[in-house]
């Protein structure tokens, strides 16, 4: 706990510890029903106390943090693990893995006529439409 505060608020906590990239980013999650704190909605003003449990749906999984410390200011990555516990099951782990995977995938195998040519592409159509009839 930092400088004896016993609640914060709960879109300073998840900007904090890194949740969120921007204090707005997680206040609109507050505001689009993505946070809840022990089962209940929560408004992003809400405050929570060490013990509670976050969850936040976040890219198509749901993260369990409890909270074990209190922060207003962002911190390193490294320092995280000081201020919340992650408590996300291991069925949204592989979840968020397989979607990785499938990302991945899907990226790495473009369609033949799907997207910008390539290189052969360009030089193939060059002589086509430069070719004399």
């Amino acid at each position: 706990m930092e400088d004896g505060q016993e609640t914060v608020r709960i879109d300073r906590w998840l900007w904090a510890i890194r949740v969120f990239k921007t204090r707005v980013d997680s206040t609109q999650a507050c505001k689009g029903s993505k946070v809840r704190v022990n089962d209940q909605p929560i408004k992003a003003s809400s405050k929570i106390r060490i013990g509670d449990l976050v969850q936040i749906k976040k890219n198509g999984i749901t993260r369990v943090l409890y909270v074990s410390g209190l922060i207003e200011k962002r911190v390193g990555s490294a320092k995280v693990h000081e201020y919340c516990t992650d408590r996300t099951p291991a069925s949204e782990l592989i979840k968020a893995q397989e979607r990785a995977e499938n990302s991945k995938l899907q990226n790495k195998y473009q369609g033949k006529g799907k997207g910008r040519p390539t290189k052969k592409d360009r030089r193939s159509l060059k002589r086509f439409v430069d070719y004399e009839f």
